[in-house]
């Protein structure tokens, strides 16, 4: 019960708390990934535990490469069918396209690294013989 608790947090307590910035808060809240936030009497915006597991779980996304429209995409699937069941395996889809992608992008990155040392070891060498 007390993680559907509604209490009071500023923009700045609940953006400290989620290493995100209050702008980014309220962008995701306007994109549909953050439920709209309820507001009391003098419009301050009001926050539940929910709110706070639901952004750290949008960073969480973002962290392993998600897009935002990917994050939608998983959660219209949420809101559709009111169930995980369909919104894990399209996110396990999702993940293995995303690690497919930094395979790729880090057997380029080792194909570069060999090429700057072998490509340092060819300078060093035409320095040696100038000597």
């Amino acid at each position: 019960m007390s993680g559907h608790q509604r209490r009071p947090i500023p923009h700045r307590g609940i953006a400290a708390k989620v290493g995100l910035t209050e702008r980014t808060i309220r962008y995701y809240e306007e994109l549909g990934l953050l439920e709209s936030v309820k507001r009391l009497d003098g419009g301050v915006r009001v926050y539940t535990d929910d709110d706070v597991r639901r952004l750290k779980y949008i960073g969480k996304l973002k962290m392993l490469g998600l897009t935002l429209q990917e994050m939608l995409e998983l959660e219209r699937m949420y809101q559709r069918h009111r169930s995980n069941k369909n919104v894990l395996p399209r996110l396990v889809e999702l993940l293995d396209a995303h690690l497919a992608t930094l395979n790729d992008r880090v057997s380029e990155l080792a194909a570069l690294r060999d090429e700057i040392r072998a490509y340092r070891e060819h300078v060093t060498q035409r320095l040696l013989e100038e000597k």
